[in-house]
């Protein structure tokens, strides 16, 4: 009898992640008596979209369950890289399926009648802080002294500047801000989004067409330019930091500031040997003078390839995963869990404090469009902001530029 090829699952680098998921497959198989050999493959985002998407893994096989962001899903779903869960929802649905999410954690990945994935970490984009800098009566002093007005958590972008500004001391290793400014088709493009948002503006016109060559972009790109280029104000590896990285310089206590994932303020608090434990809050995301703030709702799927050959198997490992212990177990790692039951969870909120504001962030989060085509237009946009950061042609004339090129992909 030929040997039953492993178990693979491709995870998205990071040290939680990369730890639940291995309990979380060796309980599963002390319960089921699962014996496959499993091979877990940790991978930034750039090969984790590659294997899956670019080089097919979802499709030939190489991958039997995969973590997938919602950003991927309708190119993932338009060239047949998923197994629909909805029939094997339909015969042994997961626990509390569907109450036990919040909506805004179903519908991405809801293509049709098809359901791409079950939700595995959350967390949308906030202000994440340090409490214990602004709540210190010394540094309150002295911003009053030097500003003549309070040390306050920022709630507009120029307020946000200021107070990174304030807290600069590259002496001390302490820098205002950190942002994850690495070109990976993701950071800067979210960036971008979030500073057009709360400028007042809007991402896709009437026609349903991406539009990045507004009024509200152009400010919110200038502002974002320069904010990066500010050298008293921002860490200075900024531009070498994806979002992971710049969550472990915020938790090894290098910035005061971070717009970062909620996981990235939480996981300061999991981790016993963190810096700055019990030392962070978070708040809504700042605004410019004519917009309010947003987040952005981007979140992670289980999903399952539609080349796997455990189909079985796959299904009933996203049903144990998702389970409500297991989602706080990943939690407790360092994710962020989905279910509503993790959200409210006692233990977790003495943890964390700050757990609850996820429905406040939830609340306000814009997602980004559907379309099969987005890695192409996010790679026009990120262009458009590298070009911006390292350039000094004006923004209004790269937006156009980044335009032209947008409308000459084909919208799907």
């Amino acid at each position: 009898m030929p040997e039953l090829p492993p178990f693979r699952i491709a995870v998205r680098q990071f040290g939680p992640f990369e730890s639940a998921m291995a309990k979380l497959w060796a309980s599963f198989c002390e319960e089921t008596g699962c014996e496959l050999a499993v091979e877990m493959v940790p991978m930034d985002l750039h090969q984790l979209y590659a294997s899956l998407l670019t080089d097919k893994g979802l499709q030939n096989g190489t991958w039997d369950v995969a973590h997938i962001n919602t950003d991927w899903l309708p190119e993932a779903a338009s060239t047949g890289a998923l197994e629909d869960l909805t029939p094997y929802i339909r015969q042994n649905p997961p626990m509390d399926f569907p109450i036990g999410w919040s909506p805004s954690l179903l519908g991405m990945q809801q293509v049709g009648d098809a359901v791409m994935g079950l939700p595995f970490h959350d967390g949308p984009e906030c202000l994440i802080y340090r409490k214990d800098l602004f709540e210190s009566p010394q540094e309150q002093a002295r911003f009053r002294e030097l500003h003549g007005s309070p040390l306050e958590v920022p709630e507009t972008w120029e307020d946000f500047q200021k107070v990174a500004r304030f807290f600069q001391r590259p002496a001390d290793n302490l820098f205002g801000f950190v942002a994850a400014g690495f070109p990976d088709g993701h950071n800067t493009v979210f960036d971008f989004c979030l500073h057009l948002w709360t400028s007042g503006g809007q991402l896709v016109d009437a026609q349903g067409l991406v539009r990045i060559d507004s009024a509200a972009a152009a400010e919110g790109l200038a502002f974002y330019r320069q904010l990066l280029r500010d050298q008293a104000a921002g860490h200075p590896q900024t531009m070498q930091y994806e979002s992971v990285a710049a969550g472990q310089a915020f938790a090894r206590g290098e910035a005061a500031l971070m717009v970062n994932w909620f996981g990235f303020a939480a996981v300061c608090d999991v981790d016993a040997a963190c810096p700055v434990r019990g030392w962070v809050d978070i708040a809504r995301i700042p605004h410019g003078a004519g917009g309010q703030s947003a987040s952005l709702n981007v979140y992670w799927l289980y999903a399952i390839g539609a080349g796997s050959r455990h189909k079985a198997v796959a299904y009933e490992f996203l049903r144990f995963a998702t389970r409500p212990e297991n989602d706080k177990l990943l939690t407790l790692e360092g994710g962020i869990g989905c279910r509503l039951s993790t959200w409210h969870d006692a233990e977790i909120n003495a943890l964390v404090p700050y757990y609850h504001k996820l429905e406040m962030l939830h609340q306000q989060a814009q997602s980004l469009p559907p379309k099969a085509n987005w890695a192409l237009i996010a790679g026009v946009i990120d262009e458009v902001v590298l070009q911006a950061i390292n350039t000094d042609v004006p923004v209004a004339e790269l937006l156009a530029a980044g335009q032209q090129k947008i409308n000459a992909l084909d919208h799907v």
